[in-house]
């Protein structure tokens, strides 16, 4: 369904997905209301039709010539070839059917072409690279030298830019495969099988004639019309009846949003949908930026973040003193789920190296625990990635920043850090949280914008001088990362180490915000150069401090008693009263609560110090388990000045 949205000035149309549940459905035909079991039996039917010709359309092309004409982007006939993939399928004559006696409509068919074309576009990136890497074969496999990683970069279309560690996974599945067969592979559909075909419907290549969808009047709800089998062999048009399903709209789709012909699939059970819809939003930027987000990453504090601001004489100060997201307690629980995955492996591997069957059936039992397990940690890493974009775009929605600039760290490999680093750092979902914080900032017009990671922790960002790291500011004298200060005696900065890194990163987008690039594959916006003279601009010029209030000495001080305050007061204090009001306690006892307050409400300071080794520490909030919002600790945030407390220094009245 394509309609025209009304755009105003300075808006950009936007395209994003939403996730609903179908429950019911009518069928028109004979007017049986089909409850979620039926339902799902019929569009399973559907989706079982769909996968088989999918599958065997690209068993059928599943080659490098094959691919390659359909990546040129023209026919035999020297024609441009249009951009929907079952309408390409077409053009060049790749055509499928059912089984033999099933009768399906056109419609069918052009879904399945579909989603086999989508893999089929797929799969032309990972052939480039996989050939690219097999053109300039190293010597060593295990350790290219300086000359052979300058060859495969130049084998590889934009391998300069291309993270290293993509290059190494490429490498190491060649190596598998050699070591199998005894030679190397003649392309990547040697090495890889034809993928599954997954059991959905893509309803966007189909027109009125197979599904329709119209938005209630209120906004809030609409019907989905689509043609089901009554059967899982069809043998007639008559065979397919109208079914009309009630869906309920997420509250994250605008009232003003065009909504479109959604993907299903069969889940636990359950049709669910992809509602794609359409809506305005603020343009992005690439350039003309002045309030800017710098993003760092880190372990234990997941995201730390902060403000900054490019005046109109070159100079850049900060807003605020920046903020984190510790997410310990969730990678703590990702950790327990890790080694629990890696045993039940290790068992179901040994289940499977013996000779003798199964007769108890435990190998069926690890393996659906197997799954289950996987299925928990990937939740996990979704749920904390959309929590740390989240987050992050909140930040620079409440500084005013309209870009966000972010470390490159694809290229960062687990490696030479010890058995724990390299765990921890092999689990995060950096990825992940990029994308996710794309998605959320295109929604606010907020630019999303990677910087190189070059020297953002390593050097100072008030003076680019070198930093020295000590453990802690408590132990200047002793060595570690944590803490950072600068040794130029006119600088003298200390700080938190990945506090200095967004300082750093805020800087070089600002002054490189010329060279930011949009890259044609995906749409990203990267800076992917350093230019000597921006970096010496990308300085943060630091504000001196000021108080509130003027403290200097304006007569001599006044002369005080050298009797000691007695601590309790002399006359008793009267009775607690039986209500919540009234006197205070005698002495000093303390009127608030004294247990704790939840994780997320801690107080969470920037200033890092270091942790007791006592046996009597004793962590609460996320070793203790409270949820997945207990375990995620995020610092609110500060960009301007908190009022004045104007009693504060009244004093007594007694």
């Amino acid at each position: 369904m394509r309609r025209k949205l009304p755009l105003g000035e300075g808006e950009t149309a936007r395209t994003a997905c939403a996730p609903a549940l179908i429950r019911t459905g009518v069928d028109e035909k004979s007017g049986e209301l089909l409850g979620h079991t039926a339902l799902a039996a019929r569009f399973g039917w559907c989706a079982d039709l769909v996968a088989g010709m999918a599958g065997t359309l690209l068993a059928e092309h599943w080659n490098s010539t094959d691919v390659d004409a359909l990546a040129s982007g023209v026919d035999a006939g020297g024609r441009r070839l249009p951009s929907n993939a079952w309408m390409a399928l077409r053009r060049l004559g790749w055509t499928t059917a059912p089984a033999e006696g099933v009768k399906v409509n056109d419609r069918i068919v052009r879904m399945a072409q579909e989603q086999a074309g989508r893999v089929l576009r797929s799969v032309k990136w990972r052939a480039d690279l996989t050939a690219g890497v097999l053109s300039a074969w190293p010597v060593d496999p295990a350790k290219r030298t300086a000359e052979e990683w300058g060859r495969v970069r130049a084998a590889i279309s934009d391998g300069a830019y291309l993270p290293s560690s993509v290059i190494r996974s490429r490498t190491r599945q060649v190596v598998s495969f050699e070591r199998k067969n005894g030679r190397l592979p003649a392309d990547v559909f040697e090495s890889e099988p034809a993928p599954r075909v997954a059991r959905m419907l893509l309803l966007a290549a189909c027109d009125g004639q197979q599904a329709t969808i119209e938005r209630s009047d209120d906004g809030r709800r609409a019907l989905l019309r689509l043609q089901l089998p009554t059967r899982p062999d069809p043998q007639r048009y008559a065979d397919w009846s109208w079914v009309a399903c009630p869906v309920t709209l997420p509250p994250t789709i605008p009232a003003n949003a065009v909504i479109h012909l959604p993907t299903l699939r069969l889940a636990g059970g359950k049709v669910r949908a992809g509602l794609a819809y359409t809506h305005p939003v603020p343009r992005t930027r690439r350039t003309g930026h002045t309030v800017a987000l710098g993003v760092d990453w880190g372990l234990n504090t997941l995201l730390s973040a902060g403000a900054v601001r490019l005046h109109d004489d070159g100079r850049i100060t900060t807003l605020g003193s920046g903020a984190r997201l510790r997410a310990a307690g969730v990678l703590a629980k990702q950790n327990r789920l890790r080694r629990n995955s890696e045993r039940l492996h290790a068992k179901t591997d040994q289940y499977t190296r013996l000779a003798d069957p199964d007769p108890d059936g435990r190998h069926a039992v690890l393996s659906e625990e197997m799954r289950r397990v996987s299925e928990r940690r990937s939740n996990l890493n979704g749920a904390l990635a959309w929590s740390a974009a989240r987050w992050a775009v909140d930040q620079a929605t409440a500084a005013g920043a309209t870009v966000i600039y972010l470390e490159d760290l694809r290229s960062m490999e687990a490696g030479g850090m010890g058995r724990t680093h390299n765990t921890r750092l092999s689990q995060t979902v950096r990825g992940k949280i990029t994308d996710r914080m794309r998605h959320l900032a295109a929604e606010a017009g907020i630019a999303v914008v990677v910087v190189p990671p070059r020297n953002t922790s390593k050097h100072c960002p008030n003076c680019l001088t070198p930093l020295r790291h000590r453990k802690a500011p408590d132990r200047p004298t002793v060595a570690g990362w944590k803490w950072a200060f600068c040794p130029n005696p006119e600088c003298r900065w200390q700080g938190d180490r990945d506090q200095g890194a967004w300082r750093r990163i805020a800087a070089r987008g600002l002054t490189h915000q010329t060279k930011t690039v949009t890259e044609r594959t995906n749409g990203a916006m990267v800076i992917r150069t350093v230019v000597d003279t921006m970096e010496a601009k990308a300085v943060i010029t630091a504000v001196p401090k000021t108080s509130r209030w003027d403290r200097s000495k304006t007569g001599p001080t006044r002369p005080g008693t050298n009797r000691l305050a007695p601590r309790r007061r002399e006359v008793p204090s009267p009775a607690r009263p039986t209500g919540r009001t009234g006197q205070r306690p005698e002495g000093h006892a303390p009127t608030d609560r004294r247990r704790l307050p939840h994780a997320a409400h801690r107080h969470q300071s920037v200033i890092t110090i270091s942790t007791p080794t006592t046996s009597r520490h004793r962590p609460r909030g996320a070793a203790l388990g409270a949820g997945f919002h207990l375990h995620a600790h995020a610092s609110p945030p500060r960009w301007a000045e908190p009022m004045p407390d104007l009693t504060a220094r009244t004093g007594s009245l007694s």
